[in-house]
């Protein structure tokens, strides 16, 4: 029964279309989309308002306690636990020559040189390393450098090529070494 019902209907409808002609049909058409679209507005603007209504939940902030600065004491104390012994530089300079074998440079004999601050009562020991090899072996070497000797600056680093075509570069390298005196205690 119900799909003779759908038929009729569907007959009726058709029969109206014919009689009104095609611009009352569309017409009919941009009727129904006119109004379609001003439900689906009203729908969004009662949406709109229901969230303006809505209080907005309120962050919760966390409050970090920090811990309290370092005092000058304790910052220079740290200073001089960080220093490297001097009793120790010739064993950190032949670390250096065996991390330059280990990266396959070509290390011939380096220049040394000591130095003392009498206000700061810090030892230095600067380190001048002539190297060849490859670019990327030296910058990997620098690296492993600085971390195998922590308490070290790179003070320089310079490259130079003969010929453009060469493979091989001749470096220079420059740490400086940062050693607690001889005595072994800190200010």
């Amino acid at each position: 029964m119900m799909a003779i019902d759908l038929a009729i209907v569907r007959l009726r409808a058709q029969l109206l279309l014919r009689r009104l002609g095609a611009p009352a049909c569309l017409a009919v058409a941009l009727l129904a989309l006119g109004v379609a679209a001003w439900a689906w507005a009203w729908q969004q603007r009662a949406v709109a308002a229901q969230l303006e209504a809505r209080p907005l939940p309120r962050p919760v902030l966390a409050v970090a306690i920090a811990a309290p600065p370092a005092t000058a004491s304790e910052n220079l104390a740290r200073f001089y636990a960080a220093l490297g012994q001097q009793r120790h530089a010739e064993q950190q300079v032949k670390q250096l020559f065996d991390l330059a074998a280990k990266n396959g440079l070509l290390l011939a004999q380096g220049e040394y040189k000591s130095g003392y601050d009498k206000a700061s009562r810090v030892a230095t020991y600067q380190v001048s390393l002539p190297l060849k090899g490859s670019y990327a072996a030296v910058s990997q070497f620098a690296l492993q450098a600085l971390r195998a000797v922590p308490f070290a600056s790179l003070d320089e680093l310079s490259f130079r090529r003969e010929q453009i075509a060469d493979t091989q570069l001749e470096a220079r390298l420059r740490l400086t070494f940062y050693l607690a005196d001889s005595a072994g205690e800190a200010p």
